[in-house]
């Protein structure tokens, strides 16, 4: 028997409301977020005896202290001049990390590097600088650079010591600072950097006393192009990264460039012997 106009067009309504149904949840349910790209940047050796400016090894460790955030795609990149690949990958990048040599003139080197750090300012990206990833000794790219990261050590007055003192965090309630009390340490320190202006949209982290002054090592910058920034003038000597007040003011530093929760009592960044080695020789006693 042929079903009736009316049973079709009931069966037509089903089907209908059966595919708008399964549309709709399609369209409701959220595609995968992409996570967000960090290229963790470093040179080769620089001249500086061994266990000091280790910019490899240092990078491994905040590589291994991020592995277990899903929403970041951690990338080691050996970024030695002229590094023609640059500008690309920046350009497919949320944030970038410097623990390079003399880092505010490797920037202003090619000026299609510069551009291309400019274009991820732009977009908001995270950025940071570590030790002589901050640095120049020339003052003329000292300008570019406080554009990009707010503070800089550079220029023929530019000055560092080694000392053992005690770090004090210098702005109660900040994310990167979680989890960190006053300690005592020794470290070469570059000290009175020069900050972009208005230097109170620099918000000071960590403070060493040197020379009579205490002096900020350790700043954030919430930039005017809605990205972040942050920068430590420490970690000459590699070893300092046993200190889990080193490893948390890093990785949580890096982490608040790019707009990532950090736990109110600070990250767990556990870290063994073999961590610590450096490449082509035994781990440093």
């Amino acid at each position: 028997m042929r079903p009736s106009i009316a049973n079709t067009v009931a069966l037509a309504a089903l089907v209908l409301s059966s595919i708008v149904s399964s549309m709709s949840a399609t369209a409701a349910k959220p595609s995968p977020k992409k996570p967000l790209r960090l290229l963790l940047l470093w040179h080769s050796p620089d001249g500086h005896p061994r266990a000091t400016h280790e910019y490899q090894a240092g990078m491994r460790i905040i590589a291994k202290a991020l592995q277990p955030n899903r929403n970041l795609q951690t990338i080691l990149v050996h970024a030695n001049s002229p590094w023609p690949k640059g500008p690309e990958l920046l350009d497919g990048a949320d944030g970038a990390a410097l623990f390079v040599s003399e880092g505010a003139k490797w920037i202003s080197d090619d000026p299609k590097r510069l551009a291309a750090f400019r274009r991820l300012a732009r977009r908001g990206g995270g950025l940071v600088g570590l030790h002589w990833g901050i640095g120049t000794r020339k003052a003329e790219p000292i300008a570019a650079y406080l554009a990009l990261l707010g503070g800089c050590h550079g220029g023929p007055d530019r000055k560092y010591s080694v000392v053992t003192a005690r770090a004090t965090p210098a702005t109660a309630g900040h994310p990167v600072l979680r989890g960190i009390r006053p300690f005592e340490v020794r470290d070469e320190f570059y000290y009175r950097l020069k900050f972009s202006r208005p230097s109170k949209t620099i918000i000071p982290l960590l403070r060493v006393p040197i020379d009579g002054r205490d002096e900020t090592v350790a700043w954030s910058w919430q930039r005017s192009d809605g990205g972040r920034s942050f920068g430590f003038s420490g970690l000459h000597f590699h070893e300092n990264w046993k200190r889990i007040e080193y490893r948390r003011l890093v990785v949580q530093g890096i982490l608040w460039t790019l707009g990532q929760s950090i736990p109110e009592k600070g990250l767990d960044i556990p870290i063994a012997p073999g961590d610590l080695k450096l490449p082509g020789k035994k781990s440093p006693q």
